[in-house]
């Protein structure tokens, strides 16, 4: 076999792995784009008050930049240890490790109450199975913002439209109403 070829390869072997989902997680592991991270954030009116729970966090990116462009508190959790472990070195080079919490864990076993502000980047059917524990654990008032999955029937408060590569894609925001 050729040295590119098995080059390519193990490049493959390599992305697959870094996609794969870890045992245990219903979501592999896919990056928000910087430029949705943003929009997000700014879709929730996220500010200094505000506590960011990221769930399915991957590498804190989200709860990190909710930390130092927003002054926010955030809680990332994720169930893979390897991404928690790079989560908390991310947020020691960005300088934001006193306002930001990574837990590894699952996330349907978390405790979301502290939460004000909720991320998701999940599929829709882990966000229809999420709904239930969100609705018991938040607060009236708690914003909620999906990257490309809706929660089915619920009406989202907010929708924005963001263009990734010539393709356009939804972010939601969801207001949890009083019980």
């Amino acid at each position: 076999m050729q040295r590119s070829t098995v080059a390519g390869l193990i490049g493959l072997v390599l992305l697959a792995g870094a996609c794969a989902p870890h045992p245990g997680a219903d979501v592999p592991f896919l990056v928000t784009p910087p430029e949705v991270v943003d929009r997000m954030l700014k879709l929730a009116r996220v500010g200094p008050a505000d506590v960011v729970y990221d769930l399915g966090s991957g590498d804190g990116r989200l709860v990190i930049a909710a930390a130092r462009d927003f002054q926010a508190r955030g809680v990332g959790i994720e169930i893979d240890p390897t991404l928690v472990a790079r989560s908390r070195e991310y947020a020691r080079r960005a300088g934001v490790e006193p306002r930001v919490t990574f837990v590894e864990q699952d996330l349907f076993q978390a405790d979301l109450s502290a939460a004000t502000v909720v991320t998701l980047y999940l599929t829709r059917e882990v966000n229809l199975r999420l709904r239930p524990k969100l609705e018991r654990e938040l607060a009236p008032g708690t914003r909620v913002v999906s990257f490309n999955f809706d929660m089915g029937d619920w009406e989202p408060a907010s929708m924005l439209r963001v263009d990734i590569n010539g393709r356009t894609t939804p972010v939601y925001l969801w207001v949890v109403k009083p019980r």
